[in-house]
């Protein structure tokens, strides 16, 4: 199932039924982010892997982020930067209730204003299944061998979102993604 899970998340990953992105990221405060000028993509080891049309979608979306904040791809091992993502999906369980019924107003006898009369209301639930795609993106530092900055975008997946909109989604991810990359810099 879980291979399965990750078969379909390229196809849907960050396409959405509506809700917003969640965007989260953090970064060494000791870190001087204007240093860096290229990058590498590496594989995180023993992480679980998206099939390579979605792979190949992913690093176009945070190239082209990549490439508006400076920063220049290359595949030497020299490179400032290595930079890994990481793609998972949840499944979160959903519980829909809904009241129905009916109500009568003033009436005899004791109540609430005086008011009696009868009401009936019936409520009924069901649960359904959210999957939640999230992305992560690491970037470590080649000389010092350490992370340096960590960003994630996790939203609701709409698995029957078309190519286009699983794309725009994805491109909408790394741009929100990396919106403050770098970091400011304290004065």
């Amino acid at each position: 199932m879980k291979s399965l899970m990750l078969m379909l998340l390229p196809a849907s990953l960050l396409a959405t039924a509506g809700f917003a992105q969640d965007i989260r990221f953090n970064f060494d405060h000791n870190t001087d982010f204007s240093q860096y000028k290229t990058y590498k993509w590496v594989k995180v080891k023993d992480a679980a892997t998206v099939n390579d049309l979605a792979d190949q979608q992913i690093k176009q979306a945070f190239d082209a982020q990549l490439a508006g904040k400076g920063l220049m791809r290359t595949e030497d091992d020299k490179a400032d930067l290595y930079i890994a993502y990481q793609a998972a999906i949840n499944q979160e369980k959903q519980f829909n209730s809904y009241t129905s019924g009916f109500g009568g107003g003033w009436g005899y006898g004791p109540g609430w204003y005086g008011a009696g009369g009868m009401s009936s209301t019936t409520t009924s639930g069901s649960t359904s299944t959210i999957h939640i795609g999230t992305l992560a993106l690491d970037m470590y530092d080649v000389n010092k061998k350490q992370l340096v900055w960590r960003g994630q975008a996790s939203r609701t997946l709409d698995e029957k979102a078309k190519p286009e909109k699983r794309a725009k989604n994805l491109n909408k991810a790394a741009a929100k993604l990396l919106k403050n990359y770098p970091p400011p810099v304290k004065s």
